[in-house]
């Protein structure tokens, strides 16, 4: 792996625990940060397969054009279409005062986050470190010599 590929996945990562993290708050939660982390995270990890392709990335936040972009190194990642719009709607609409996330959009928002970041690590063939994809691995045999 590439190390631009490498820091990208590194800050993806960060929101995706902060997204996480920030969702699980019983005091004071801040669900516009949520899906402001969640959007992020999707947002460096289709960052990280350009830039691990070779193509040029350029300051940009629309997730949508984003994909589009990435359909020319899988097309069948069109399917995440509907995934990165709400997130990009997430990301804009809960930035400035007039409205607030709450629990489900931003539970919402990390599901969404989830479903790309998955997709983007097995492209870059990352191993999986879900809640879910931990709880479906068999524990590890105990070796007896």
């Amino acid at each position: 792996m590439r190390l631009a590929t490498r820091e990208w996945v590194e800050k993806a990562e960060g929101d995706y625990h902060a997204a996480r993290q920030l969702l699980r708050a019983k005091k004071h939660p801040n669900f516009d940060a949520v899906c402001f982390h969640a959007q992020q995270c999707a947002e460096k990890y289709m960052k990280a397969v350009l830039v691990e392709n070779r193509k040029r990335i350029e300051r940009i936040h629309d997730l949508s054009e984003l994909l589009r972009r990435l359909s020319a190194i899988n097309p069948f990642w069109d399917a995440l279409r509907e995934a990165a719009k709400a997130l990009s709607d997430f990301a804009i609409r809960f930035r400035y005062p007039g409205s607030n996330a709450d629990r489900r959009m931003a539970k919402s928002a990390v599901r969404g986050c989830e479903i790309i970041r998955a997709h983007m690590r097995e492209h870059l063939r990352l191993r999986s470190t879900s809640v879910q994809s931990r709880a479906k691995r068999r524990p590890r045999e105990k070796r007896t010599e």
